[in-house]
C-alpha cells in the first residue's frame, strides 16, 4: 500500500496500515522531511520552539491517544496560562469570560468588557428573543449565523479573530459545519444559541474539588516535532519504506492496481494538499480533481522574535493577543510564546510568535525575511510597547498551507469521496482540506482511510 504525503495525516495512515502484519507500506514525501507543518527547532537558547502549530486540542482524543501510544504521554504539558487578549481601539482587552470559539454564552462577561460598544452589547443581548435558527443553520456560513444572532460587533471583534485566525480566513467565508461544529450542533437543536451554549457548558464534567480544570490544549514538552520523530521511528521499526524527495505527478491504473511514482499498489492514500491531490487525480477521477482543485488556500508566515525583557513594556500576562481585521495591517495574532509555555522562558528573554497573512490578504505573508520581520515588529511596537529591536529572528513560510472550508464544504467533500469510490476504487484522499484542519482531525482522517483500505483488501491479506 502507498501513502502519498508525509505530513501528520499520511504518517497516521501509515501507522495504521503498518500495524497489520503482512502489509507492505511505502510513504512517498515530496519534500526532504516528514511532518508537514509540524516542525520544531532551537531558537534563542531554547532547545525546541515550534515553527508551526504549537499545540492540539485536548478534548479531541486522537492526538492525545497517539502521543500516549508513542510513549510521549508523560511529556504532555498544557499552556501556563489560559488568559488571552485582543488589540482593539489602541488598547489591549482581555477576552470576556464564557466564549465558545468567540461566541458568547455569558452576557454578564460581555457587559463587563470594554471591547464592544454599548450598542454592540445591546444587540448581542437580543439574541435569546430572536426567532429560531433554522434558516441561518442551513446557510452554513459561520459569519452569517453569528451576525444574524449577535450582531456585527460580536462577529468582527470576537468570533472572526478567533475562528478566522485558526483558519487564516474570513468567518463570512467559512463553513460553520466545518470550522465550528460544536457551535452549529447547539444551533441546530436550540431556539437560542446563547442559552444552548450555556446549557452545554453546564452539562460539562466539573473538576473535583481542589483539582485544576482539564486542559484545553496540550503539547509535548519537546515540541510538536517530537511526535513526528517518534512516529517515524516506529514506522521504520515496522519496516515501512519512507522516501523523501519523491513527487507523484499522477495516479495510473495498471492491471487493476495503482501506480504512484514508481510504486505499484493495491491501495493509495493521498495525504497531500488539495491542489496536489487534484493534479494527481486528474486522470483517475475528473470530478474529484475538479472539486479539490477549487478549494482556495491561504498563505501565512510565522515570524518568531526574541526580545530583551526590558524592551517589552507591556506585562506579558497571557498566552497572546489577536487582532481583528479592521485593526490589522500584516499581523493577525501574536503568541506570547515564552509566557504561554513556561519551558520556553529563559532569563531576560521574551519569545514571541507573530502570524502574518490570511485569505484575502496574501501580500502580508510575502516579501524578504527582513521585510516580514519589519512588518511584524512594526505591528507589535504599540501593542507591546516595544522600545528595542529583536535580538534574534526566525521566519518560517507556510505557502498555501491553510485550506479554506467555504460554506457547503462538507457536502463537496462527500461528493469527492463518492467520486473516488466510483471512478478510482482503492484510492482515498484525506487531510486538512477535507474533514478538519486540526491535528486530531488529520490523524483521524489518516487512520480512517487506512482502515477502509485494509477492509477493502482483507481477503488478500495473509491470515
Amino acid at each position: 500500500m502507498v501513502v502519498v504525503g508525509g505530513g501528520i495525516t499520511g504518517l497516521a495512515a501509515a501507522d495504521e496500515l503498518s500495524a497489520t502484519p503482512g502489509v507492505r507500506v511505502v510513504v512517498l514525501e515530496a519534500s526532504e522531511r516528514f511532518g508537514g507543518k509540524l516542525r520544531t527547532s532551537p531558537f534563542a537558547g531554547v532547545a525546541a520552539v515550534d515553527e508551526g502549530p504549537d499545540a492540539f486540542l485536548a478534548r479531541v482524543p486522537e492526538a492525545v491517544a497517539l502521543c500516549r501510544d508513542l510513549g510521549l504521554g508523560d511529556e504532555l504539558v498544557s499552556p501556563s496560562t489560559g488568559k488571552a487578549w485582543l488589540w482593539w481601539g489602541e488598547r489591549m482587552h482581555a477576552l470576556p469570560a464564557g466564549l465558545v470559539l468567540g461566541v458568547p454564552s455569558d452576557l454578564r462577561g460581555l457587559a463587563r468588557s470594554r471591547l464592544l460598544s454599548v450598542r454592540g452589547k445591546a444587540r448581542a443581548a437580543l439574541e435569546p428573543v430572536l426567532p429560531g435558527l433554522g434558516g441561518q443553520v442551513a446557510a452554513d456560513s459561520l459569519g452569517g449565523l453569528i451576525r444574524a444572532r449577535f450582531g456585527a460587533e460580536v462577529l468582527e471583534r470576537l468570533v472572526d479573530p478567533l475562528v478566522g485566525g485558526i483558519n487564516a480566513g474570513d468567518a463570512d467565508q467559512l463553513s460553520a459545519r466545518s470550522a465550528a461544529p460544536q457551535v452549529l450542533d447547539v444551533a441546530a437543536g436550540a431556539r437560542s444559541l446563547l442559552f444552548g451554549l450555556r446549557a452545554q457548558a453546564a452539562k460539562a464534567p466539573k473538576p473535583a474539588p481542589g483539582a485544576a480544570p482539564a486542559p484545553i490544549f496540550l503539547a509535548p514538552r519537546r515540541g510538536m516535532g517530537s511526535i513526528v520523530d517518534a512516529l517515524v521511528a516506529r514506522l521504520l521499526e515496522r519496516g515501512v519504506e519512507l522516501r523523501t524527495g519523491v513527487t507523484v505527478d499522477a495516479l495510473e491504473r495498471v492491471d487493476g492496481r495503482w501506480l504512484a511514482g514508481d510504486v505499484t499498489a493495491d491501495a493509495v492514500v493521498l495525504a497531500t494538499p488539495a491542489f496536489e491531490a487534484a493534479r494527481q487525480l486528474a486522470g483517475a477521477s475528473e470530478e474529484a480533481a475538479r472539486l479539490l482543485g477549487a478549494i482556495p488556500h491561504a498563505s501565512v508566515a510565522m515570524v518568531t522574535l526574541a526580545f530583551r525583557d526590558g524592551d517589552v513594556g507591556l506585562p506579558l500576562d497571557g498566552s497572546g493577543h489577536l487582532v481583528p481585521k479592521p485593526a490589522q495591517r500584516s499581523m493577525t495574532a501574536c503568541s506570547w510564546a515564552s509566557t504561554k509555555w513556561s519551558h520556553w522562558k529563559t532569563p531576560g528573554v521574551s519569545v514571541l510568535r507573530a502570524s502574518l497573512g490570511r485569505h484575502g490578504n496574501e501580500d502580508a505573508a510575502h516579501g524578504t525575511d527582513d521585510e516580514l520581520t519589519d512588518r511584524a515588529v512594526e505591528d507589535l511596537r504599540r501593542p507591546l510597547r516595544l522600545t528595542g529591536d529583536p535580538t534574534e529572528v526566525r521566519v518560517t513560510r507556510w505557502p498555501r498551507a491553510f485550506p479554506q472550508h467555504l460554506p457547503g464544504h462538507l457536502d463537496r467533500v462527500a461528493t469527492v469521496e463518492a467520486a473516488l469510490r466510483r471512478d478510482a476504487p482503492g484510492v482515498w484522499s484525506v487531510g486538512a482540506a477535507h474533514r478538519g484542519v486540526g491535528i486530531p482531525a488529520c490523524i483521524r482522517q489518516g487512520r480512517a482511510a487506512a482502515r477502509d483500505a485494509l477492509a477493502r483488501l482483507a481477503d488478500t491479506l495473509p491470515a
